[in-house]
């Protein structure tokens, strides 16, 4: 998969600068543009088509949703995450109702802005990679999963648990364990372990690869 590119629309000088920051720490996104006005991203966006969006709801022309609203209604192909200090019960059900995929709400931890932004990379991932989906893709897409991983099991904890699930979506394609506990510096048995239990529970394929001579060999990707 390719790097996903990423739009700021912010008119403070000082969060422009600390959201390139949290965006120059992840893997796997490119920015490609940036504007501290409305009409101003908008002509960017409309001759650059970035990927993602990241808005601001204050800006000195016009605000976030007009911007928000002006890419809808010019059917531009990007996706938007909302950043902003707005979090009255109105504007938030406006943006979720035109189809914001996240909602931040400043000031806020890089620790968020991570989450927001994998989130995004793994369903653009997950629809990239496929012609059709099913039923329970898109219920994967949309949060709708009845089981959801909800605790662990005695002998994981979720900071090995996230340290592994990073390094399977940082790899473009699938991964095999040696691989992977090369790449997160952990040792196999672990990473085995951790692997085995997202299989079991649904969120990561196996596929078998089989060479001339022995046993196929397993390869692991975030479904």
């Amino acid at each position: 998969m390719t790097k996903i590119t990423v739009f700021i629309v912010e008119d403070d000088p000082m969060v422009l600068d600390v959201n390139k920051n949290f965006l120059s720490k992840l893997t796997g996104f490119e920015l490609i543009g940036e504007s501290q006005s409305g009409e101003n991203a908008f002509k960017q966006i409309s001759r650059k088509k970035p990927d993602l969006v990241l808005l601001d709801m204050y800006l000195p022309d016009i605000s976030g949703i007009d911007l928000f609203l002006k890419l809808r209604n010019e059917r531009i192909p990007c996706d938007v995450i909302m950043i902003t200090a707005a979090r009255d019960a109105k504007t938030v059900q406006e943006v979720i109702r035109m189809g914001a995929v996240d909602y931040l709400v400043k000031p806020f931890r890089f620790e968020r802005f991570e989450k927001a932004l994998q989130n995004y990379y793994q369903v653009s991932k997950k629809i990239s990679s496929a012609s059709t989906l099913a039923q329970e893709d898109i219920d994967q897409l949309l949060g709708n999963e009845n089981e959801q991983i909800t605790s662990l099991p005695k002998g994981l904890n979720d900071i090995t648990m996230k340290q592994i699930l990073d390094g399977l979506v940082e790899v473009d394609g699938s991964i095999t364990s040696e691989q992977l506990a090369q790449n997160v510096g952990m040792a196999r048995v672990t990473v085995r372990k951790y692997l085995d239990f997202l299989a079991n529970n649904g969120k990561v394929q196996i596929d078998l690869k089989y060479g001339s001579v022995g046993r196929p060999t397993k390869y692991y990707s975030i479904k």
